[in-house]
């Protein structure tokens, strides 16, 4: 990733994390672990079956009414295609996720995503990037250094699963400079930053995904 001079890069699991431009590769390896059919959405956020409390999540911890938009079986955008590969080459497939990518793609933070070891991504769906309009959403793409501090302001060092969001509250982002992230309510009332989540709890090789109706925009909860 670019350093970005409008917003530094900070967090509470990883201070000295330093995003640094990197190739914009996309390793879209599919993975396929399972054959089973991957479960859809639930009325609300299940506990994570994780018993360590590391945020990872499995098929059967994903909630949202936006889960069953994705491929079902091990198809790329599947559940079982997404959770062996690392979050960027994941989220390639997903088709929620169209605008995010190529959004991460023109700000060549392909590769320092996914060699992140934990981590906790907030995806805007395509919906959330079209409400701004493709005029703007063009005039970012072609203009990494305000993009990316946007972009960073999704992303939280450290992995949490719902469970964990709803008890850490509030969470630092890559943008040390864009404020902490708000989280209220629980399950399908989990919001980030008055944000919904969409598709939540869907696990990747290093990160956790929620899928949100909004981009986030930093410095909404500075004081």
């Amino acid at each position: 990733m670019n350093k970005i001079r409008v917003a530094g890069v900070g967090l509470t699991a990883a201070a000295a994390l330093t995003l640094t431009a990197c190739s914009g590769s996309d390793n879209n390896a599919s993975g396929s672990s399972s054959s089973a059919p991957a479960p859809m959405s639930s009325s609300s956020a299940p506990m994570s079956s994780s018993a360590s409390g590391d945020g990872m999540t499995t098929n059967a911890d994903v909630f949202g009414p936006a889960c069953s938009q994705l491929p079902q079986g091990s198809a790329p955008g599947s559940l079982d295609s997404m959770g062996p590969q690392p979050v960027a080459s994941a989220a390639s497939t997903n088709p929620l996720l169209t605008k995010l990518v190529a959004a991460v793609k023109a700000t060549n933070l392909v590769d320092t995503l996914n060699s992140q070891q934990a981590i906790t991504v907030f995806a805007p769906a395509d919906p959330a990037f079209n409400a701004l309009g493709d005029a703007k959403f063009k005039e970012l793409a072609a203009n990494p250094n305000q993009l990316a501090p946007i972009l960073q302001y999704h992303v939280v060092g450290k992995r949490y699963d719902a469970k964990g969001l709803a008890a850490a509250g509030t969470l630092p982002t890559l943008n040390a400079g864009g404020g902490d992230l708000k989280i209220e309510g629980t399950g399908d009332n989990m919001t980030v930053n008055g944000a919904k989540i969409l598709c939540g709890n869907i696990p990747t090789k290093n990160a956790t995904v929620f899928v949100i109706d909004k981009v986030l925009t930093p410095g909404t909860n500075k004081s």
